[in-house]
C-alpha cells in the first residue's frame, strides 16, 4: 500500500486535533481542506464567517481566489461523510473529562433560519425566520446543544426539508416536521451516550402536544416554555396560563422524575 503523502499542518495546537480525523478522509486535498476549514472557523474575523471570510479573502472579489475555490469544493463537492466527522467530534468530547457531558446538564433543542435567495440549494423554502422576524426564503436547521453552567457545545444539526420537496407533501412517509426532527435528535443524543437531566426547548416547541408526547414516549424528561395564552391543568386556585400569573414570570411545562407539571 502506498504511504500517504504528508499534509501541510494546521497551526499548533490545532494540528493535534485535526490529525484525529485524518483516517476519515481519503485524499490529501480533503485533509488539507479540513484543516483550512477549522482554521477559518477559529481565526478571529471582523465580519461574518462567509466562504471568503473563512479563507481569509476579501468579499466578492476574493471569491475567485484559489484558496476560496479550494475551500468551496471541499465543503460542497468533495466526497466525505459529514456524519462520520461529527460522530468522531462527539467521541472526542465525550472522552475528555473537561468536556464530557454529565447528568446535571441540559439538552437544548432549537432551530435557526438563514436567508437563501437561490432556488438550486436543497431545503430552501418560504417560512418564518426568527433571526429576521419575518417570513422569507431560507433554510431552517434543527439543532441540539449540550450545556451546563460552565460549558456548552453543539451535538447534531439536521436541515428541515419543506413538504413541497416530497411527492405526497406532508403525507409523504419521508416528510418530518421540525418538531419531529427535534425529538429524534434528542433520542440520538441519548443513544450516543450524552448524559443530561432534561431536554430544554422554547415555546415554539414546548407548546406543541405532539413534541412533548414524542419526548415522553422516548422516556426523556423535559422542561419547555409555554406561550402566554397556553392553558394547562392546575389546581382550581392556581393560575392556568402564563398571562394569568400575577408576577408575569414565564411558564414552563416540566416533566421530570418526581416533579409537578407547571
Amino acid at each position: 500500500m502506498t504511504a500517504r503523502r504528508p499534509c501541510p499542518p494546521a497551526p499548533c495546537p490545532l494540528e493535534g486535533y485535526a490529525a484525529r480525523f485524518d483516517d476519515l478522509f481519503g485524499t490529501l486535498a480533503q485533509r488539507r481542506g479540513f484543516r483550512e476549514y477549522l482554521t477559518g472557523l477559529l481565526d478571529p474575523r471582523d465580519r461574518s464567517k462567509t466562504l471568503t471570510s473563512l479563507a481569509g479573502a476579501e468579499p466578492v472579489v476574493g471569491a475567485r481566489y484559489p484558496a476560496v475555490q479550494r475551500l468551496q469544493f471541499f465543503l460542497s463537492e468533495s466526497t466525505w461523510d459529514h456524519e462520520r466527522i461529527n460522530d468522531r467530534r462527539l467521541e472526542l468530547l465525550l472522552a475528555d473529562p473537561a468536556t464530557a457531558p454529565h447528568a446535571g446538564g441540559a439538552l437544548v433543542i432549537d432551530d435557526s433560519g438563514d436567508r437563501e435567495d437561490g432556488r438550486a440549494t436543497a431545503h430552501v423554502g418560504s417560512r418564518y425566520l426568527g433571526r429576521y422576524g419575518k417570513i422569507d426564503r431560507g433554510i431552517v436547521t434543527v439543532t441540539t446543544l449540550w450545556a451546563d453552567e460552565n460549558l456548552y457545545y453543539p451535538l447534531h444539526a439536521v436541515p428541515y426539508t419543506p413538504a413541497a420537496y416530497f411527492p405526497k407533501g406532508k403525507n409523504d412517509p419521508g416528510f418530518r416536521t421540525k418538531l419531529r426532527i427535534g425529538a429524534e435528535l434528542a433520542r440520538d443524543a441519548r443513544a450516543a451516550g450524552v448524559a443530561f437531566r432534561a431536554v430544554v426547548a422554547d415555546a415554539a416547541h414546548g407548546d406543541q402536544d405532539d413534541f412533548r408526547a414524542d419526548l415522553s414516549r422516548a422516556g426523556l424528561p423535559y422542561v419547555v416554555a409555554l406561550r402566554p395564552k397556553r392553558g394547562i391543568r392546575t389546581p382550581a386556585n392556581d393560575a392556568h396560563t402564563p398571562r394569568a400569573t400575577s408576577s408575569g414570570a414565564p411558564f414552563w411545562w416540566v416533566s421530570l422524575p418526581g416533579s409537578i407539571r407547571r
